[in-house]
């Protein structure tokens, strides 16, 4: 019988390789800036797209190791040893007190930026639950319990961002709004379908295009049981996510640096140079296994 591992390892990771942070990442980095670069990043490939950050600005452009800051929250496993930037693993798919720590010092750091500074956010699968910041009201036991509800409902990842987006105080471009004063770069890889920047880790730094009414209505639509807290939450106007047009944006530019269909297209190519016909579903396909198959 042929031994079909090394294929299917090769297709593996010819698909990695197109998305990995040392590949995708340094043709978008920016310029040192007069004042310090921030990092913050968020997701599973968040500690390498960290450390491909300390190898081009400290390495590469020999910048002051002093003027390089920053925090990298990926899942538990994930993390890789950085030089100046810390590196928090914590919860995915169910956001743990490691994330909800890494949010707030997250916010707080952003907070501290001024307009030199470079805030650098780099952003992944995963990040959604990485980043776990509660809105005011809502305590982090209910937020996991969100969390779960979702996950059990089946809602398409779209969907479920919605809800995450007005019940926290990172996502829904409210990161931004927490570091307006820095010019603001993000650069994210993308593990949605569609690559909707708005729904990539929730749009920590972009306009949401969505509402507290579409968070309520899914809330309807899957029936989920939540507290009565996180209905008043979804209730509240002051929740609502940053719209386009916020001054949050005025300084900050969002890009997507790999997509789920170079992947996809480097999968296929490894298996068609082997001999074997392929059939691509597409980058957007989603829902059940069973039932898209």
């Amino acid at each position: 019988m042929t031994n079909r591992r090394p294929l299917l390892r090769a297709i593996f990771d010819a698909a990695v390789a197109a998305a990995h942070p040392d590949v995708v990442l340094a043709p978008h980095f920016r310029p040192v800036p007069k004042g310090r670069v921030i990092v913050l990043a968020a997701g599973k490939g968040a500690a390498a797209m960290a450390a491909a950050a300390e190898r081009h600005y400290l390495d590469a452009l020999e910048l002051d190791p002093a003027l390089l800051a920053g925090i990298a929250t990926t899942r538990h496993g994930h993390g890789v040893p950085t030089r100046r930037i810390r590196v928090v693993e914590a919860g995915h798919p169910v956001p743990d007190e490691a994330g909800l720590k890494a949010a707030d010092d997250t916010l707080r750091l952003a907070a501290t930026a001024t307009a030199d500074d470079l805030l650098l956010v780099l952003i992944s699968g995963g990040g959604s639950a990485n980043w776990i910041a509660p809105v005011d009201g809502v305590s982090f036991a209910q937020k996991q319990q969100v969390n779960r509800a979702l996950l059990r409902s089946g809602a398409p990842i779209g969907e479920m961002n919605i809800v995450r987006k007005h019940l926290s105080r990172i996502k829904g471009g409210r990161l931004a709004r927490a570091g307006q004063r820095a010019e603001i770069v993000t650069l994210a890889i993308s593990d949605v379908p569609h690559d909707d920047p708005s729904a990539i880790a929730s749009g920590p730094t972009v306009a949401d295009p969505t509402t507290l009414a579409d968070a309520r209505a899914i809330v309807a639509k899957y029936n989920l049981a939540i507290d009565d807290s996180v209905r008043r939450a979804l209730d509240d106007p002051g929740n609502e996510s940053c719209k386009p047009g916020d001054p949050a944006f005025a300084r900050s530019t969002f890009e997507l640096i790999a997509k789920p269909k170079a992947s996809i297209e480097a999968a296929v190519k490894v298996a068609r140079e082997a001999g074997y016909a392929t059939i691509d579903l597409g980058a957007d396909l989603e829902g059940e296994a069973r039932d898209v198959a």
